[in-house]
């Protein structure tokens, strides 16, 4: 029996920062933007606000560009606050790497399994699939999906009951596959 799992987003990630008004670590992204325009360069940031005091942050997604090398279609998502730009940009590796930020996923994934419970077949073949980059641990979504516990999963691991061409123990980002064997 094959099934097909999806881990997906359900709200934007807490952005990893040191706020330098309360020494909070965490920003929240609610998908709002500022857009300068000098003559003819511009600048743009996505504003994320502190969690623990509410100050507000930016991070730099243009700075001094053309305008003539924007496209249209991202300066009209940008002066509409579009909360799915919010999204694609948080998600952009170079973007976080500039303003020097991380994400923190915790609490703003869900696993769909498509209704699967425990499993009661001799074999099944999972395949997973990420709508977007959240990095979780194999071992934590095959827990979840199947309603055991994570140490009941790594005996399974352990066994060779559980088996996968991807390290099941460290986290992970991308497609994988896995067996589970009764």
């Amino acid at each position: 029996m094959f099934e097909n799992w999806v881990v997906m987003p359900t709200c934007l990630p807490l952005v990893l920062r040191r706020c330098p008004a309360c020494a909070s670590e965490r920003f929240r992204a609610n998908g709002k933007f500022r857009v300068n325009a000098h003559h003819k360069l511009i600048d743009a940031w996505l504003l994320v606000l502190c969690t623990g005091c509410g100050d507000t942050a930016k991070l730099t997604v243009l700075e001094r560009a053309n305008v003539r090398s924007v496209r249209p279609e991202l300066l009209d998502r940008l002066h509409g606050n579009d909360r799915g730009l919010a999204a694609e940009l948080l998600q952009d590796p170079v973007l976080r790497r500039r303003n020097r930020v991380a994400l923190d996923w915790d609490g703003a994934w869900r696993l769909d399994t498509g209704g699967a419970g425990r499993p009661d077949r001799e074999a099944i073949d999972v395949s997973v699939r990420f709508a977007a980059p959240i990095p979780v641990r194999p071992v934590r979504l095959i827990a979840e999906g199947f309603a055991l516990s994570r140490a009941e999963v790594e005996r399974l691991v352990a066994e060779g009951r559980l088996v996968s061409a991807v390290r099941l123990n460290g986290k992970l980002s991308g497609d994988f596959t896995f067996t589970l064997k009764r």
